[in-house]
């Protein structure tokens, strides 16, 4: 064997357990798989004790990935944006609006903060209301998780691709007592399980190890897949010729829409916008951006909308304009927004620097007006799955049970994370719901289990 993270975690062959087959076999030990290994060792922990287990129940993660957490050292610029101070189910799409809440209110903010004061990291919240480690520092909340998860009994195999999981029948060869599962890698003998949490991630940064196979392991067990899955949280690529392209660096307050071909507004975000060398980026566009893809999949007269006057509204613009008398349309403008972007949006509409509000027609007002309230940009694309920062699709919540986020097609197999249809704004919601699956997932499996082994207890 050889260590293969600061933590104590090793790589390599998991040690067997007594029976033969693990209790708990978890694939992908991202942040959602971590708090199921964690809260599972937990739960098995502590009902081994009440219950006088003398053999140690085992939980083992399995990860693909040579460094492990690679998207939580990324996460908020290395700094980890742990979750949100204000988390519920509007901050989400994909499934049902009740089915997130549902999960959500089994693990909240208020618990995450203390599991995770509990672990020696102190969260601060920032005035956008999200919450990061007072130091500032990715590192310090992976190392906190791998330490729980050694100090729960759980054990990390990495690198160790899963290629595909198989339900096994008691009664095929080997007979193994309590094997659900034969887990088959790519480097090494196959394992059996009796229960599988799957939290393998979406196909977002997929140099992390989420690189989407985690769904061909669902649909060959059963589930299917809402989508296809688009990236999501991903920055937006504009025409190539597009005025925007030119101001690279240039951000300011925007509201984002996504409206559909009738004009009806799917989603609306308001927060920064920067402009790009290749388009637009930014809270306000990452956020807007899976229902922009999502529309466009299905119609061609879909389109994003940039109010680059975000507090202001059609008739407030127009009224401005025609009040401005002998002052330039430009003067006005630059007061409101970076200059270069206030030349390009004048230009844009047909006016030039010296055209006063006097001089104004309707029509040039009208043009104006449109352009900063109503601009339709022409997106041509995304930047594609290396720089998106989560998911949009995955398996449905219908197909889970909630309480135990436990299969309703495969029983055994318990499910959670970014795999599952639910992705959230940019800000600590999708980490939030990461540790609210997880830890459902986890104590879920656990609780299954041991009430298995009381149902066969003489």
């Amino acid at each position: 064997m050889r260590t293969a993270d600061p933590s104590g975690h090793r790589a390599g062959r998991p040690a067997e357990p007594a029976s033969g087959v693990i209790d708990i076999a978890i694939i992908g030990a991202g942040a959602a798989g971590l708090m199921a290994g964690i809260q599972a060792g937990r739960t098995l922990r502590a009902a081994g004790a009440r219950g006088g287990r003398g053999d140690a129940p085992s939980v083992v993660l399995f990860d693909g990935a040579r460094t492990l957490g690679a998207k939580i050292l990324v996460a908020g610029g290395g700094r980890c944006n742990v979750t949100h101070h204000a988390v519920d189910e509007s901050a989400f799409a994909g499934s049902t609006p009740p089915a997130i809440r549902r999960v959500l209110g089994r693990f909240t903010v208020e618990q995450t903060v203390a599991f995770f004061a509990d672990l020696g990291v102190r969260l601060k919240r920032e005035e956008t209301g999200k919450l990061f480690p007072t130091t500032d520092r990715a590192r310090t909340v992976l190392d906190a998780l791998l330490r729980a998860a050694r100090d729960a009994g759980a054990q990390i195999v990495h690198p160790r691709r899963v290629e595909r999981i198989t339900p096994v029948s008691p009664t095929d060869p080997p007979a193994v007592p309590g094997a659900r599962f034969r887990i088959t890698f790519s480097d090494a003998p196959d394992v059996l399980a009796r229960r599988v949490i799957l939290a393998t991630g979406g196909r977002s940064l997929p140099k992390s190890g989420s690189d989407g196979h985690g769904y061909a392991i669902a649909t060959a067990l059963g589930h299917t897949i809402a989508g296809p899955p688009l990236p999501a949280l991903v920055p937006l690529v504009v025409r190539d010729g597009h005025w925007i392209r030119t101001l690279s660096g240039i951000a300011c307050p925007v509201r984002a829409s996504a409206v559909d071909g009738r004009g009806r507004v799917a989603a609306s975000f308001t927060d920064a916008a920067l402009l790009t060398h290749f388009g637009l980026s930014g809270p306000a566009i990452l956020d807007v951006s899976r229902f922009v893809l999502h529309l466009r999949r299905e119609d061609a007269d879909a389109r994003l909308v940039i109010a680059w006057l975000p507090d202001a509204d059609p008739a407030e613009v127009d009224a401005h304009l025609r009040a401005l008398g002998r002052s330039t349309v430009r003067t006005w403008l630059r007061a409101r927004l970076p200059e270069r972007l206030a030349d390009a949006l004048l230009t844009d509409a047909g006016a030039t620097p010296g055209t006063t509000g006097a001089s104004l027609t309707r029509e040039l007002r009208r043009a104006l007006v449109d352009r900063l309230t109503h601009d339709v940009i022409p997106v041509t694309g995304d930047r594609g799955w290396a720089h998106a920062e989560v998911t949009a699709g995955g398996v449905p919540l219908r197909e889970i049970e909630l309480a135990t986020m436990h299969s309703r097609i495969v029983p055994g197999l318990h499910l959670c994370g970014e795999i599952c249809d639910v992705d959230g704004r940019i800000g600590g919601f999708n980490f939030q719901w990461a540790w609210a699956s997880g830890c459902t997932a986890g104590r879920g499996a656990a609780e299954a289990m041991e009430a298995d082994d009381g149902r066969h207890r003489p």
